[in-house]
This record gives structure tokens, C-alpha cells and sequence, in this order.
């Protein structure tokens, strides 16, 4: 079956061999020439020892890229056919994790291996043997330059490797997948320690080896063994401070980048992009950090998305008051102004009319008339067959809420006017409708069951507003005002008064007027009580 190779492969090999390359001979050059006192009695270097030293170094590596291959396969080799995703496979997730760990946990390994080929085995085959020796050289191939060696390439592989764990972590999941994680604070000390202790341990070992030396040495001997420690301290002193500059900044920036990344989202949170995602590169607290800061976007998100789509039903200064918490939908008494609207011959419309197209005709109808009523603070209710309920004055108190229902009524005369010179130019059909307006006290308040709240108004004057709009069948007019939102208004010269009526439900007679304009009927004669 063929497979094709992720292009993560190249980068991790890259670091590896440079890493343990740059070491190997680092350490070959300081026991061959800076601290000959580990080769005393030994032949200089010859073309044995460098191939022996080839021979080894490659072999070693071999060994080391097979093991990591073996381990790497789930992450790194891939069926072309493979019906799971890389995100979707368990193991490859965590083993996409775990991979800076496992490289650098194979670099020791190897160094190990080292101090035994090196310390033990050549010193064998060149015939110098001595315990003492081999015991510094395995100490100082393993636990010096294998220590060293082996954080530089954990934190440079972590710094390559952040490129492509996004593709086994699209949404910065990190945290769902159950592995060790190495902590900041534990890798600031393991740093902090190989970086203070690893030297004063090369230079105590070297102080401590030249004044063996010095105790049975002539004065021309003790001045070579002077020079050489000389030597030894500030080959040790520039390669260690090389090294560690090189470590610090490979370990500052797996902090420094990380959270630069937060920082930069944040800016753009701030600035209003809620669209923005940060990356998850690591499994420890920044880590952590960056994806709670895009669980809480996600959040955000889904605010705003609740709140563009509350404002699809209230206006938006409406939609902010409730959302603010200032304005309650627990149930109150208050004084409103209710407009209920009916589409007039609504019946065979439908009837002589495709469905899709009394569909389509009456949400246009509907976002036109609440467009309107919207524009002065008004609440649609509900939508109710061809009818609309909507109040002024609820949830938010509006001072003058019986001239902001007249303006709206206005607005939905000139509205109908505008949507029906346009369904003429299409071919089609006029639509009329008949608007009733009253003022009164009611309840407001969120009713319902416990899985489905409505806001919804309670009281007489509901009734009265909705018995008023279908008087305009009977008066032949389109908009009718009752005498209480009458007496509230700042003006009502444009109301002609009719004959009071007697509506369901009251007693006493209902005083009324039609409004005047461009959009309105002229009244009927006479009529009947509702």
C-alpha cells in the first residue's frame, strides 16, 4: 500500500543530527586536544581513530533514526488510503506530542552508548585501559555533553515540531489527549541546574585532576600542568557560555513565542476580532493558557452570536438593555401601547396563490412592518398567521410610547405603499392590511413552560387593540387609534374622530379615530359594534 511522508520528518532529522554532530566533536576535540591528561600514554590521533570515530558516530545515529522511525511511524508515515484522519487517530495525536520528548530520550540513550564506546570499548582496542579513565570519560560523555546535547535537542525539535501539530490538533485540543506533560516550572529548574551545576562540576573535576598532578611534578612540569588548567578554564568558560546562550534562548523562546501568540490574540479580541483562534504548541500551562483563552473567544462568539440573533427581534438598543440585565421580563404592571396589524382579503390570497410563493410574500410583508416598528422603539410580539402584535413601551419604558406607536403606523403605511409599487412593477397583486392601536395598563413578562418562554403581554387593553384593528373592516379605514392613546399624543391633528363603539368584552363605549394620510381609506357610513 503506498504511503506518503509528512514533511515534519525532515526538520526533527535536522535537529538531531546537528545536535548530536556539533557535540560529538565538541566533546572528540576537548578530551583529544584541550585535556590530554585523559589520553596520556595513548598514540596521537591517527586515521584509525578518526574512522573508529566515524564508524561509531554514524552507527549510533543509524541505530537512533530506526528506533525513531519505528516510534514515529503513526505520526510521521501515513497510508495514502488511511481512512482516519490524523486528528481522529488516538496515537498519533499523543505520539505528535510526545515526540520532542521521544527524540531527546533517544539522543540520551545514544550518548549513553557513547561514554561505553568511547570510554571503554577504544580505550580496549588501543590497549590503554585504565578504570579511573574510563570512569571520567563515561561521566563526562553521558552526564556533560549528553546532558547538554540532549536539552538542546529537546527544545530546538519542540521549536520545529510547533508547525505540525496543528494538523494532529485543528481545534487546540491539546489537553484531550492524555499524555505527561512537562511542566514550565520543571523545565525552568532542570535548565537552571545544567546550566549552573554542569560547569562547576567540569571545572571542579578539572581543578582537582591537575592538582594530583602537581603534587609529585617538577617545576617545569607543574608550569605545563598550570598552562594546560589555564587552557581547560577558558576553552570550558567559552564553550559553556556558547552553550548556554544557545540553551537560554532555545528555552525562553518556548515561552517568549507562545505566549507572544496569546498577547497578539488578545490585541485583536480587544480591538473587536472575534474570529481570531490562537495556537496550542505545547501540553504544559501556556498551553493551557491559549486554550482557554480560545474556549473563552468560542464563548464570546457564541455571545454575540445569541445577541445578533436577539436583535433580530427586538431593536438593538432593546436587545442591549435586556442582555445588560436593565430591563426585567419577570412580569410587570406597566402603561403601554399595543399595535396589532392584519393583512385585509388574506384568505383567497392563499387560496389562489402557491404556498412557496404566500411564504416568501409574507416574510417580505413582515420584515417591512418590523422594520418599522422597530425604527421607534417598538417590540414585535409575535407573528400570528397574517397578524402582528407589537408593543411600545415594554420591556423598556418609553415616555411618549403612544406617538412612537402612531409614527410607526406611519411608517408601515409608507412601507406598504413602497413594497407594493414594487409587487406591481412584478406582475403582482396589491396587499392591504388594517392597523389598531390602544394604550392601556398591562402585564409584561416572560410566560411559558419551563422549556419554552415567551414574552408576552396580559390584560383588557390587548383586547381592546386587537377588537379596534378589525373595526377598520367595518369603518372602511386602515389605521384606528382608540380615545386613550388619543389623549396621550403630543399632537393628533391628523385623527378624525368616528362614532364611539362598543367592542367585546367592555361595557362602556370605545372612542376612536382614524388617522389621516396618503395610505388611508375613506371611512364607511355607518357600521356595527365588534
Amino acid at each position: 500500500m503506498a504511503t506518503t511522508l509528512l514533511p515534519s520528518r525532515p526538520p526533527l532529522t535536522g535537529v538531531v543530527i546537528i545536535g548530536n554532530l556539533g557535540g560529538a566533536l565538541l566533546t572528540f576535540a576537548y578530551f583529544r586536544f584541550v585535556d590530554p591528561t585523559v589520553n596520556e600514554g595513548v598514540s596521537p590521533l591517527g586515521t584509525v581513530e578518526i574512522a573508529y570515530f566515524v564508524l561509531g558516530f554514524g552507527l549510533l545515529l543509524a541505530i537512533g533514526r530506526a528506533l525513531a522511525a519505528r516510534w514515529m511511524q503513526p505520526v510521521t508515515r501515513r497510508a495514502a488510503s488511511d481512512p482516519v484522519p490524523p486528528e481522529r487517530d488516538p496515537r498519533a495525536r499523543r505520539r505528535a506530542l510526545l515526540a520532542p520528548a521521544a527524540v531527546a530520550a533517544l539522543t540520551f540513550g545514544g550518548w549513553v552508548a557513547a561514554g561505553f564506546v568511547w570510554g571503554v570499548l577504544w580505550p580496549l582496542l588501543a590497549g590503554s585501559f585504565e578504570p579511573w579513565r574510563a570512569l571520567r570519560q563515561i561521566f563526562a560523555i553521558t552526564f556533560v555533553a549528553g546532558s547538554f546535547v540532549t536539552a538542546i535537542v529537546y527544545f530546538g525539535a519542540e521549536h520545529v515540531w510547533r508547525a505540525e501539530l496543528p494538523r494532529f490538533f485543528p481545534q487546540g485540543d491539546l489537553s484531550a489527549a492524555r499524555v505527561p506533560r512537562l511542566r514550565v516550572r520543571t523545565r525552568m529548574i532542570v535548565v537552571f541546574l545544567l546550566l549552573s551545576l554542569m560547569p562547576l562540576g567540569v571545572l571542579s573535576v578539572a581543578a582537582l585532576t591537575r592538582a594530583d598532578a602537581l603534587l609529585g611534578a617538577d617545576a617545569a612540569a607543574a608550569a605545563g600542568i598550570v598552562r594546560n588548567l589555564i587552557v581547560v578554564v577558558l576553552v570550558l568558560a567559552a564553550g559553556g557560555l556558547i552553550a548556554s546562550v544557545g540553551l537560554a534562548a532555545l528555552v525562553a523562546d518556548s515561552v517568549a513565542a507562545p505566549l507572544r501568540d496569546v498577547q497578539l490574540a488578545m490585541a485583536q479580541v480587544r480591538d473587536g476580532a472575534l474570529d481570531v483562534r490562537c495556537r496550542v504548541v505545547s501540553n504544559d500551562e501556556i498551553g493551557a493558557v491559549a486554550e482557554g483563552f480560545n474556549g473563552m473567544v468560542e464563548g464570546l462568539r457564541e455571545r454575540e452570536r445569541i445577541r445578533e440573533t436577539f436583535g433580530k427581534y427586538v431593536s438593538p438598543e432593546v436587545r442591549d438593555e435586556i442582555l445588560a440585565g436593565r430591563a426585567s421580563t419577570e412580569g410587570a404592571q406597566c402603561e403601554v401601547t399595543i399595535l396589532f396589524a392584519d393583512l385585509r382579503d388574506f384568505t383567497p390570497w392563499v387560496e389562489s396563490h402557491p404556498a412557496a410563493e404566500v411564504v416568501a410574500d409574507l416574510n417580505a410583508y413582515f420584515a417591512e412592518m418590523d422594520a418599522a416598528i422597530r425604527a421607534q422603539g417598538g417590540l414585535v410580539l409575535q407573528f400570528i398567521g397574517d397578524e402582528i402584535e407589537a408593543v411600545f413601551g415594554a420591556p423598556l419604558a418609553i415616555a411618549r410610547h403612544a406617538d412612537a406607536a402612531l409614527a410607526a403606523a406611519r411608517a408601515m403605511g409608507e412601507r406598504l405603499n413602497a413594497f407594493n409599487a414594487a409587487r406591481h412593477a412584478a406582475g403582482k397583486p396589491a396587499l392591504r392590511h388594517g392597523i389598531g392601536i390602544h394604550s392601556g395598563t398591562v402585564i409584561a413578562g416572560n410566560i411559558g413552560s419551563s422549556e419554552r418562554l415567551s414574552y408576552t403581554l396580559v390584560g383588557d387593553a390587548v383586547n381592546v387593540a386587537s377588537r379596534i384593528q378589525a373595526l377598520n373592516k367595518e369603518f372602511g379605514t386602515t389605521v384606528l387609534v382608540s380615545g386613550a392613546t388619543q389623549a396621550l399624543l403630543l399632537s393628533s391633528a391628523d385623527l378624525a374622530p368616528l362614532p364611539a363603539v362598543k367592542v367585546k368584552g367592555r361595557r362602556s363605549e370605545v372612542a376612536i379615530y382614524a388617522l389621516a394620510g396618503p395610505w388611508a381609506e375613506t371611512p364607511a357610513p355607518s357600521m356595527r359594534s365588534t
